[in-house]
């Protein structure tokens, strides 16, 4: 039986959907970086390092059991509840930029969600697994039961588990969104930016933003590739 063959699985129409996919997302990782460059060069009033501000908001919050470090890298900046560290990357680390604070701020308020038990990033941290396993056994089922002549019920189980991304990019945005909300309220409110240094910071992290909204894009447009090339078929 020819079911889409080798052809209609990679090559087909649908495939524009991949396409306009990456192209978001490559312009959404364009902006972020950008944007970053341009606020990187505005100096803070306060004149403090990005790890000094997330210290003194973590502290602000009461929370003294995070540990700040240095790691390689830019904009790798990221906040590690399993083992409570918050890991700033060079371009953040010891930069008294507006943009680097505002970084610095938003894994502050990941730290501050954990530490308020933050439902979404709760919901988040326990699907990881799932979603892992998932990410990495999709696209084997899909390609085995291409290869066994179309397997609708491994094909779909396949795109079952592919879907498990989708719904973890979707949990990751109310997460991402309201950590940088809490970073410009907790900047305005402890004076570490200026008022006209907090729009800087909007604008850093509204573009870092929408590199999240940029992937759950990209991975239902894969998704809706997926049902389009194999929702319909049946096994004979």
């Amino acid at each position: 039986m020819y079911y889409g063959g080798y052809y209609g699985a990679f090559w087909d129409p649908t495939y524009i959907l991949v396409v306009i996919g990456m192209i978001i997302c490559l312009l959404a990782s364009a902006r972020v970086k950008s944007t970053y460059a341009k606020f990187d060069k505005v100096r803070s009033h306060a004149g403090i390092t990005a790890a000094e501000a997330a210290e003194r908001i973590l502290h602000g919050a009461g929370i003294y059991d995070v540990e700040i470090r240095h790691i390689s890298g830019d904009l790798t900046d990221n906040y590690d509840p399993r083992s409570r560290v918050l890991n700033l990357s060079d371009a953040t680390f010891r930069s008294t930029s507006v943009a680097a604070i505002g970084v610095a701020a938003h894994e502050c308020g990941h730290a501050i969600q954990d530490a308020e038990s933050y439902a979404p990033l709760k919901i988040r941290g326990a699907i990881v697994p799932v979603v892992n396993f998932g990410a990495n056994i999709s696209w084997p089922l899909i390609l085995i039961g291409i290869i066994l002549g179309g397997s609708h019920t491994l094909i779909m189980l396949g795109v079952l588990l592919f879907s498990l991304t989708v719904i973890f990019q979707l949990v990751t945005l109310p997460v991402e969104f309201n950590a940088s909300s809490r970073a410009l309220k907790i900047l305005g409110n402890s004076h570490i930016l200026y008022d006209d240094e907090i729009s800087g910071a909007r604008k850093v992290l509204t573009a870092a933003a929408l590199t999240y909204v940029a992937a759950a894009a990209s991975s239902i447009l894969q998704l809706l590739r997926l049902l389009l090339l194999f929702g319909g078929r049946r096994d004979d």
